[in-house]
């Protein structure tokens, strides 16, 4: 299980699980609840009869999970096995298939191919996202997070466009006594990213966190200055040190597709974020990026506080958020 900053399981009971392992599901019951009860009132009626599915049953099971924000593409791939099966005429119970549907819902989420954070120092998170989507406030719970950890950290303001932007992310590092880099309003954020990575690798800092504009109106240019953003740190960072982490709202539902479209154009992502998952009965959407993107999720927020942005566990979103 994926999670960096959780100690050392022990104690494993019968069943496999542990102590944190609970808690963590115990928490992703109770975060994703709206998105819990949204798919058990468009389920619970297709389920509550144990029979024999067929065609029909699949076209109304379609059409339920298309409405609960998982999507045509996402859907579609989810019950094609069941289809098959069916035309084959093979026999499959509503029981087997909700388990089965399970399974696959699991499966759709890939592992993570990288050490978070980077074990080589610094290790550096270049934070995407669009303004709005909580990007800097996830940095900020990050930033508490490693130095809990008694690693060194240094804030990147790289989002210079706005100056309640710069301002922000200062304010998080005076009340966190974490050191940050910015520039004025206005100045080129690759000139800010050279900077902080400079100073980065010659005080020895730990982990660089860096935050950029989200400003999708003006597309174009956000995009130009990602890439340029991105050859300043291949000039001073090997990729290996670095991962690029794109931060999503799940209230924005499907929107958050688009989001994504747009800024892979740009860079490479390595991993999501998902936030605001408490607040929305959309969290469908998470299995909708990952079966699309085939990008994994490090971690989902579910509340305001840092101790509620939690490791994102596959087995324990699925079992939260799919009818018992």
């Amino acid at each position: 299980m994926f999670n960096p900053f959780q100690k050392k399981e022990q104690n494993k009971e019968k069943n496999g699980e542990t102590k944190e392992s609970r808690g963590l599901l115990e928490r992703f019951k109770k975060g994703l609840s709206k998105t819990k009860e949204k798919l058990t009132s468009a389920l619970s009626n297709l389920f509550v009869i144990e029979k024999l599915v067929d065609l029909p049953f699949l076209e109304e099971l379609e059409e339920k999970l298309i409405l609960a924000d998982l999507g045509v593409e996402t859907t579609l791939a989810l019950l094609e096995p069941f289809k098959n099966k069916i035309l084959k005429g093979e026999p499959l119970t509503t029981s087997e298939l909700k388990r089965e549907l399970k399974r696959i819902c699991i499966d759709i989420f890939p592992d993570h191919a990288f050490t978070f954070p980077p074990e080589v120092k610094p290790g550096v998170l270049f934070f995407l996202g669009v303004n709005g989507v909580g990007k800097t406030t996830t940095i900020a719970k990050l930033a508490l997070k490693f130095k809990e950890k008694k690693q060194r950290v240094l804030l990147v303001a790289g989002d210079t466009f706005r100056a309640a932007a710069i301002d922000q992310l200062k304010s998080w590092g005076e009340r966190l006594e974490v050191p940050v880099v910015s520039l004025k309003e206005g100045s080129d954020p690759s000139s800010v990213i050279y900077q902080g990575l400079e100073r980065a690798i010659k005080e020895k800092f730990d982990i660089v966190l860096v935050d950029t504009a989200g400003r999708l109106h003006t597309k174009h240019n956000l995009m130009e200055e990602l890439k340029k953003m991105h050859r300043v740190m291949d000039k001073l960072v090997p990729k290996q040190q670095r991962i690029n982490i794109l931060v999503l709202d799940a209230t924005t539902g499907q929107n958050a597709l688009s989001q994504a479209e747009h800024f892979l154009k740009a860079i490479p992502i390595d991993a999501i974020i998902i936030t605001k998952m408490d607040g929305t009965a959309k969290g469908g959407i998470a299995l909708a990026i990952a079966n699309k993107y085939k990008l994994p999720i490090l971690f989902i927020g579910l509340g305001e506080k840092a101790e509620d942005l939690l490791p994102f566990d596959k087995e324990a979103f699925v079992s939260a958020i799919l009818p018992d």
